[in-house]
Parts: structure tokens; C-alpha cells; sequence
């Protein structure tokens, strides 16, 4: 289910940025089309992975941030249901709920940080 939710507290230049890239980023999972993530996504970017628990495994550089959130949206007959956008500056918290193929679901959040017009930054987090 596709859904725009962005919400922008500090309506000046650098948070707009910010929410267009979190749109286009969210875009990339709602569509299961990992295509524009490339030109999002930063050559030092760190995100830090929901799993395995209690820190999640950390994947640096472009390539394995690419590699990893291309395999996420196009994961067969899963979905994410976006809760909510939160855009401040160059930092962003995606509110989701991500849709397994079973049925089953699980609520996380995602806390983004954009430099330079990408993404360098993405720290996961679920519910329980």
C-alpha cells in the first residue's frame, strides 16, 4: 500500500531536500523498484540493520547499503505500510510496518541522516 506521509517540521531548504529524498527512498520499497537507490545513497553510507539483535549488523559503503536495501524491496510478497515521515534538517525517522511473506508483520523505525543531497546514514529498529 503506497502512502505519503512525510511531514516536515522545519520547512527550509535542506529539509525539504531531505523529505524528497526519503520520498523517493520509501518509493524504492512501496514500488519493490531498487533502481534509484544508487544516485540516494551515499559512497560512505553506514547503516546499521534491525538484525541480528540486540545491535544489528553494520553495512558500510555504497555498494553493500545498495546490495542490502535492494534485497529488502524486492523480496518477494512482502510489503512495508509507511506510518509516518519525520523530516528535520538533514535528519529523517521513517515510521514502518514491513510485511512478511507469511503474513506476519513487524513495526519499526528507521533514523536517517542525508548529507550532500544522499543518504549516509541509516539506523534500523523494531518492535520486540
Amino acid at each position: 500500500m503506497k502512502q505519503d506521509s512525510t511531514i516536515t517540521l522545519h520547512p527550509d531548504d535542506r529539509s525539504r531536500q531531505t523529505a524528497e529524498i526519503m520520498r523517493r527512498f520509501n518509493d524504492v520499497f512501496q514500488l519493490h523498484d531498487p533502481s534509484a537507490l544508487p544516485e540516494l545513497v551515499a559512497e560512505g553510507c553506514v547503516i546499521e540493520n534491525t538484525v541480528p539483535a540486540p545491535d544489528g549488523a553494520r553495512h558500510a559503503g555504497r555498494e553493500a547499503c545498495v546490495q542490502l536495501w535492494s534485497a529488502i524491496a524486492t523480496q518477494p510478497g512482502t510489503r512495508f505500510d509507511l506510518e509516518e515521515t519525520f523530516v528535520a534538517g538533514d535528519r529523517a525517522t521513517i515510521r514502518w510496518r514491513y510485511w512478511m511473506a507469511d503474513g506476519n508483520s513487524v513495526r519499526g523505525v528507521n533514523l536517517m541522516r542525508v548529507k550532500d543531497g544522499r543518504i549516509v546514514e541509516a539506523m534500523g529498529y523494531v518492535k520486540g
